[in-house]
């Protein structure tokens, strides 16, 4: 696999490429708010023949820590810059996204053309924490109280379950990711230990919002299953420091349940964007 460092324009990313001459389907790869330059995953689908762009969009260099707003603009500059590879594929382009970076996933195949697919893990169907700001809108960040959130007497582990307000109360509504007007195709992936935040009861939420206006959607949640839902045999990350907020955040998963759906998961994932792309 070749690793090319991409800063043009605002670009801050890393591109992946297959070996060979292609073409190959195009991803665009998206971590949580924890921020950084996260290029293991991209790296792995570049070797399963994806050009794969792991974009940075906060915490990294002179990217803010916590941005005021986030431009959909910035995300539409990386959709292009993969586009005019001459190694990928004209036939749309994946984007794939964890946490934070999955709702931004299913806003970048909501409101820019060329996307075809998009895995959202361990997400939501609404906007989190930054407002997005778009060509003449922007979608507020889902409400929250870190107020609500719990510290653990015992080990210190801050739970984030609670922060946010009712995702059902139509009070947040303008907050929602419109997906029912994409015409791409989605894959929601989550885990039922995923004590970050109530995944499982987002994705449904987009899911059945999605499948009422008959689009195409895949949905699996796994049990034993927590928040950090990565490639395969990594090994289950179940608290560590989170680098954005400063503090020790419980993520959830147990070993054997975790470690199996990573497998499904990655399994999924890569049949998906090959049937899509």
């Amino acid at each position: 696999v070749k690793r090319i460092s991409v800063r043009e324009g605002r670009l801050k990313a890393t591109l992946f490429l297959p070996p060979g001459p292609g073409p190959f389907p195009g991803l665009i790869d998206l971590y949580g708010s924890g921020g950084g330059l996260v290029e293991y995953r991209a790296s792995l689908l570049a070797s399963r023949g994806f050009v794969t762009l792991a974009l940075a969009y906060m915490a990294f260099e002179d990217l803010p820590a916590m941005p005021e707003v986030l431009e959909l603009g910035y995300f539409e500059e990386a959709v292009n810059f993969l586009r005019k590879q001459q190694q990928v594929k004209d036939t749309g382009i994946g984007v794939l996204g964890l946490s934070k970076g999955a709702d931004l996933a299913l806003s970048m195949a909501t409101f820019l053309p060329g996307i075809k697919a998009a895995v959202s893990i361990s997400g939501s169907g609404f906007n989190s924490f930054i407002p997005l700001r778009g060509d003449g809108f922007t979608v507020p960040p889902h409400p929250y109280d870190l107020g609500r959130m719990k510290t653990s007497d015992e080990s210190g582990l801050v739970d984030f379950s609670d922060v946010l307000d009712d995702h059902r109360d139509p009070a947040t509504w303008d907050c929602r990711i419109p997906v029912e007007r994409s015409l791409a195709k989605f894959l929601f992936l989550s885990g039922l230990d995923d004590t970050n935040w109530k995944s499982d009861l987002y994705c449904r939420d987009a899911v059945q919002r999605l499948q009422q206006y008959g689009r195409e959607v895949e949905f699996c949640s796994y049990s034993g299953a927590g928040h950090l839902l990565e490639p395969p045999y990594l090994p289950l990350c179940q608290a560590s420091i989170h680098k954005v907020l400063g503090v020790f955040v419980h993520w959830g998963g147990q070993w054997r349940e975790h470690a199996k759906a990573q497998e499904d998961a990655w399994r999924r994932i890569q049949a998906f964007f090959w049937q899509h792309l």
